[in-house]
């Protein structure tokens, strides 16, 4: 029997808001989740296809920021997924990296994946993500059967081992994404907009905070969504 399952962290990644020349601080704050210091982290590149440029981009920032051993637990290419799941068992912590969410999300499917993750996060096993990998440990996204045709949005799950509905470093677009899912999620419901440079803290408990900087908020009333705050190091009961 595992410990009690930890807070997540989900960051945005994307353009920084300012120029750092040292270690990530965000990143530098999940990896404390282990209460040691460089600890082993299992990276899932399934948004990517375990892209082994990627993966080494991301494996630098996060031994920067103090990991140890960053080692893939690999999902794509016809890789056995019962060695993706010996590596996150082993590991202290499990990092989902960015990417495309819809194609992460089908490989976990594929792979039998969501469940173990999901009992691996109850057991206590610390879990953050970047940009693409911190909308999959949300509940859900939203994908288009038109491109062309906005009126076929639809939703669609992820791993939702963080209680709340995000998009992150979207600012300069305009959250429309995050605003498409949040006409499509329970009326009232809040959706964060995580911009670049800052991170949204999911506690078990459904409570949330910010860090970094501020993260937006929306919600849907009847059918037109709003702005209706920014959060910056508070919190307050997420809506399920």
């Amino acid at each position: 029997m595992g410990a009690d399952p930890r807070p997540v962290y989900l960051l945005a990644g994307g353009r920084p808001s300012r120029s750092r020349k040292g270690p990530d601080p965000l990143a530098g704050e999940a990896l404390m989740l282990a209460g040691i210091s460089h600890p082993s982290v299992a990276y899932i590149g399934a948004a990517s296809g375990d892209n082994a440029g990627f993966r080494a981009m991301l494996t630098r920032l996060l031994q920067k920021a103090g990991a140890g051993e960053v080692k893939l637990a690999p999902l794509c290419g016809g890789a056995d997924p019962r060695g993706a799941m010996r590596v996150i068992e082993s590991s202290h912590l499990v990092f989902i990296s960015g990417g495309d969410v819809e194609a992460g999300m089908n490989v976990l499917v594929e792979t039998g994946m969501v469940d173990f993750l999901r009992a691996q996060y109850r057991d206590g096993k610390p879990f953050f993500g970047v940009s693409a990998g911190s909308i999959m440990l949300a509940k859900s996204w939203v994908r288009w059967k038109d491109p062309d045709d906005h009126s076929s949005a639809e939703a669609f799950p992820c791993l939702a081992i963080a209680r709340v509905c995000c998009d992150t470093h979207d600012e300069e677009g305009g959250w429309e994404e995050l605003r498409a899912l949040a006409r499509l999620i329970p009326a009232r419901t809040v959706a964060y907009g995580i911009p670049s440079g800052t991170a949204l803290i999911a506690a078990p408990d459904g409570s949330v905070r910010a860090l970094g900087g501020e993260v937006q908020c929306f919600r849907r009333t009847g059918a037109v969504v709003r702005k209706i705050q920014s959060i910056r190091d508070s919190r307050f009961r997420v809506r399920d």
